[in-house]
């Protein structure tokens, strides 16, 4: 499919005119995965994309349908080698979480080659992330519109806080302010960080002299922006949809869950292996553990689950992966003997979409990240809830207010928990009684994860708010 070139003669309607859009994720996988998901959408509807980021990370996604390779384009952007940045690494993946913020320094030092590439492609939009809050300036001086597209929730997005002037500051400086929902969220919730998560993501919410806080790329990245694009939906998050529009004085536009389906070919030798175990086990009963490619357990946390693990007698499949740099951690002595034939554990990458697809699953205990529930949502998993970190929390809290997941116990001030609570906390979901609303939330939330054409409405208003509103920008 070619794209469209629209003469100033040409009539200028949504139908005929074909866009330019440019985006610019942040340097995570958890993050460069849904912009190229967007991406594809975008491009089969007949618009060109610019995907920037570094030669690596690019190299690294997964190919493109052929049908999308001529209107997709990689823009390879090398970082500048930082001094404190271990050679050859260009994603979070490729770091511990102490070196993170090293990474987003050097991600700053894009903001040149950024200039020349928008100067010199000239595209009709620009959508990006939280990282460069500096996008929306060099855009601005070029005439080009920018849209922050955003692939947390907008329940997170508002806990952050307001740029508008009509709204009250957010003056919170301790961490127990934190521990509360803000006071510009007028309706009942029980959003809000617990004191241990706050303690542990501190330095990202206050920055320092070295580097620029995570909530201040944000604040500035939004209040920048011309437009703000969720990853959500107005049928599972609608009055915190509302109140982002509110708390920033401009358009928020949702883009969908953008729920993706497994690819139905079984000739992956991965793949067919795990499934022969699955196709053992009874419908229903089946823990899946995963943690995401970012959030890593301690030790600690990684002996009281396989525990808990142990001691629910439930089925499981756990991938239990380590971070670049990080060492594995070790499980029980003995635990994979004893629970051999009854568990497996997997230490490389699965896919995950077709495992939870598959009819033997109960349960998914997970981090909280947005991407994983959206899957397993799409699929009617319900979720014994485990955040790590980041936003993991805040979506834990909401995910628990809507009933589609069970937020394990654990102590408000260090984060501990027993392998007892894991153990209960599974059988809980899955098999009784008081579980049940769980099972059910999720099942009826299938309908809506799964929606395939619900999905395309939203990207056709979204194409249709980027259509109307490109070009025409005051510099």
């Amino acid at each position: 499919m070619d794209s469209i070139t629209v003469h100033p003669s040409m009539p200028n309607s949504n139908k005929d005119t074909k866009l330019h859009i440019a985006l610019f994720p942040w340097l995570a996988f958890g993050h460069m995965l849904p912009y190229l998901e967007l991406a594809k959408l975008i491009a089969g509807k007949g618009h060109k994309i610019s995907f920037i980021s570094t030669p690596k990370n690019i190299d690294r996604l997964p190919p493109l349908p052929p049908k999308l390779s001529a209107l997709i384009t990689f823009v390879k952007i090398p970082l500048q080698q930082y001094p404190n940045l271990p050679e050859g690494a260009e994603a979070t993946a490729d770091l511990t979480e102490e070196q993170v913020f090293h990474l987003k320094i050097a991600y700053d030092s894009l903001r040149e080659p950024i200039t020349q590439f928008l100067k010199s492609s000239n595209p009709d939009w620009v959508l990006f992330d939280f990282a460069p809050y500096w996008v929306p300036e060099i855009a601005r001086s070029l005439g080009i519109r920018t849209a922050f597209y955003t692939i947390v929730m907008a329940v997170v997005v508002a806990f952050l806080g307001p740029t508008s002037p009509e709204i009250p500051a957010d003056d919170r400086k301790l961490p127990e302010d934190y521990t509360v929902p803000p006071k510009w969220v007028s309706f009942s919730t029980t959003v809000a960080w617990r004191l241990f998560e706050v303690l542990r993501l501190l330095k990202q919410i206050t920055g320092d002299d070295t580097n620029v806080s995570v909530v201040q790329r944000f604040m500035v990245g939004l209040q920048g922006c011309d437009l703000i694009a969720v990853r959500s939906c107005a049928e599972f998050e609608p009055e915190w949809l509302n109140l982002l529009e509110v708390m920033h004085g401009k358009p928020v536009l949702p883009v969908g869950v953008l729920s993706t389906m497994p690819k139905t070919d079984d000739d992956d030798e991965t793949w067919r292996s795990i499934k022969e175990w699955l196709d053992r086990q009874s419908k229903k009963t089946v823990v899946y553990v995963a943690f995401g490619t970012e959030a890593i357990p301690t030790q600690e946390e990684a002996t009281e689950i396989a525990l808990g693990l142990e001691k629910s007698g439930l089925p499981f499949f756990w991938v239990l992966r380590t971070k670049h740099g990080e060492d594995a951690v070790k499980l029980p002595e003995g635990f994979e003997e004893r629970n051999e034939g009854r568990g497996v554990v997997c230490r490389s990458w699965v896919p995950q979409l077709k495992i939870l697809a598959h009819d033997s699953f109960g349960v998914f205990l997970s981090h909280s990240g947005w991407s994983s529930v959206v899957e397993a949502l799409t699929f009617g998993r319900p979720l014994v809830l485990f955040p790590l970190s980041n936003d993991q929390g805040l979506n834990a809290r909401y995910f628990g207010e809507k009933k589609v997941g069970y937020e394990l116990p654990r102590d408000e001030h260090d984060g501990s928990f027993t392998s007892e609570a894991v153990a209960e906390s599974l059988r809980m979901v899955i098999e009784k009684e008081e579980g049940r609303v769980y099972r059910e939330t999720a099942k009826e939330l299938k309908t809506l994860f799964g929606d395939r054409d619900l999905q395309n409405v939203y990207l056709d208003k979204f194409l249709e708010y980027l259509t109307t509103h490109k070009g025409c920008r005051s510099t």
